[in-house]
């Protein structure tokens, strides 16, 4: 009897703790989930038409749209890009702000405060820099490729959001390196230079290794938000120009949306979450075998 109420009191505490969350995910991620997929068994053209069971057409019609993986190849770029430097540059940060400069603590502050503004906000702020003050500032200075409009050329369009993204998020990364570089033992640091090893044989060979966990993290975290950017793609070149800028994000909402589509867009849009989660679970896999205990 008294393990009976024993389990009884474990379930109720559990639904106590666990009940708001479970219903706000439920509420926030898994029913709209499902209705998303519902959708794209069935044809509407606008939320007050009645649903049309359409089979396998949305997934056939988002196979066949060329507009579609041609948005996916250059996502495909953007997040090769943005993953490798942002990680880079995340990692260097991390290391300069725990190399024991005096003024550590406000490099971390002022390198993490990017994270804090909104991707539209973000996206104008830095379409005024790419519009006005960079042509400004080559035509004073009499660099000629700076005077050049940089969202007007397809090539320097694609950059600029790398950039931008590469600002904004290095300064997140860098506080998980941040942790793993903290709990990297120091005892073998000391170690690798009583056996001789200088700042680049440590970093290559102790260090790094031990940091993998933290790899693991802000490879996955990167290569998520880079594959579902849209806020600042939209904020900052709209898909321009002429479309050469359009993520894959974008073409997805634009099609179920701005097209009218939505069937079609939300089959593009589970072809996309399947492909990220095929992508982030190879690279969790693969990235956690290459772990090594300190």
């Amino acid at each position: 009897m008294m393990k009976k109420r024993k389990n009884l009191g474990d379930i109720g505490n559990s639904a106590l703790f666990l009940g708001p969350t479970l219903l706000f995910f439920s509420m926030t991620v898994l029913l709209p989930f499902a209705y998303g997929l519902f959708l794209t068994f069935n044809k509407m053209d606008t939320p007050a038409d009645p649903v049309q069971f359409a089979g396998l057409l949305n997934y056939i019609s988002a196979i066949n749209d060329q507009e579609f993986w041609k948005s996916m190849w250059l996502t495909v770029r953007f997040v090769v890009a943005t993953v490798f430097f942002v990680n880079l540059v995340g990692f260097g940060l991390a290391y300069l702000v725990t190399s024991g400069l005096r003024i550590q603590n406000t490099l971390r502050t002022a390198y993490f405060t990017p994270n804090l503004i909104g991707g539209l906000v973000l996206g104008y702020i830095w379409q005024f820099i790419f519009v006005q003050s960079l042509p400004a500032l080559g035509t004073k200075l009499g660099i000629s490729w700076l005077e050049l409009g940089w969202l007007g050329d397809p090539t320097m369009a694609f950059w600029s959001l790398v950039i931008v993204t590469i600002w904004q998020t290095s300064g997140y990364m860098m506080i998980i390196f941040i942790a793993g570089l903290i709990s990297v033992p120091k005892e073998l640091i000391e170690a690798a230079k009583i056996d001789g090893a200088g700042p680049l044989k440590r970093l290559l060979n102790v260090t790094l290794p031990l940091m993998v966990p933290s790899f693991v993290v802000t490879v996955f975290l990167s290569l998520k938000n880079a594959f579902m950017v849209y806020d600042l793609n939209f904020a900052l070149t709209a898909g321009g120009p002429y479309g050469t800028t359009k993520m894959v994000s974008m073409h997805v909402v634009n099609k179920a949306f701005i097209e009218s589509n939505y069937g079609t867009g939300q089959a593009e849009a589970i072809i996309l979450f399947i492909i990220v989660a095929i992508v982030t679970g190879v690279q969790v896999y693969t990235s956690k075998k290459m772990e090594v205990q300190a």
